[in-house]
């Protein structure tokens, strides 16, 4: 008997972020793929029997391949087991959904996907600020500020980047973002732009700092963190009064 395979999203940390139904699921599941960032206290919805397999991915660390995570994904479902891949923040933001998806409809495995609070959402909401605004801020734009080798990717679009009317939050940008706002700055974007780097976004350890988008690229340039973090630069992510 085939198995189902829910893929869950877990928010950006806080467990009180989950969803009803992501909740439901993680408490009917055989097994619970998760990444490092859905670990911690959201397992605790997970049932006692229920097999936990750390399969998450960090930049400048050993992981799993995907092609691994893909197998053992439809391995436990074509057991016959109902099964959680359990992603952080949205499941379709800038993660491998798409990859395991491929692989699930090629062994004829039926699944969900089960929408969550993106980190974008919850780092505006814990600066207390929006992400649009009518005149000064009409468009949001998420962007990833590290392609498939780690660098900055060559086709970003400089002109929406460098727009001074859109709120930008930039993904997996540390160590990417002072060469972004060189070619920003460059493309006509005033040094001046604020900006803010959002850490551990809704976990204990959150910290939002505000900066200019020239003094976070230099602060970037010259530290070394792991800290998941998100960047927002643009009209709303001016220093707090």
């Amino acid at each position: 008997m085939t198995g189902f395979v829910s893929f869950v999203s877990s928010g950006p940390g806080d467990p009180e972020l989950l969803t009803v139904k992501a909740v439901d699921r993680l408490q009917k599941a055989d097994v619970v793929l998760f990444d490092d960032l859905s670990a911690g206290p959201i397992l605790t919805h997970c049932r006692t029997d229920a097999d936990l397999i750390g399969v998450g991915k960090r930049a400048g660390r050993a992981s799993p391949k995907q092609d691994h995570v893909s197998r053992v994904l439809v391995d436990h479902a074509q057991a016959g087991l109902q099964v959680v891949r359990l992603k952080s923040g949205d499941a379709g933001m800038f993660g491998r959904l798409e990859e395991e998806i491929t692989a699930l409809r090629a062994a004829g495995i039926p699944f969900e996907v089960i929408p969550g609070v993106t980190s974008a959402s919850a780092a505006a909401a814990m600066a207390g600020i929006p992400l649009t605004r009518r005149l000064t801020a009409r468009r949001v734009q998420f962007i990833t500020g590290a392609d498939v080798t780690g660098e900055l990717p060559p086709d970003v679009n400089m002109a929406a980047l460098a727009d001074p009317l859109a709120t930008t939050v930039v993904y997996m940008g540390k160590r990417t973002f002072a060469g972004l706002a060189a070619r920003l700055i460059e493309h006509g974007m005033p040094a001046d732009t604020p900006a803010m780097l959002a850490e551990a976004v809704t976990t204990p350890d959150e910290k939002l700092t505000r900066f200019t988008i020239a003094t976070l690229a230099d602060h970037l340039a010259s530290t070394s963190s792991t800290t998941p973090a998100l960047i927002f630069y643009g009209p709303l992510a001016e220093p707090e009064a």
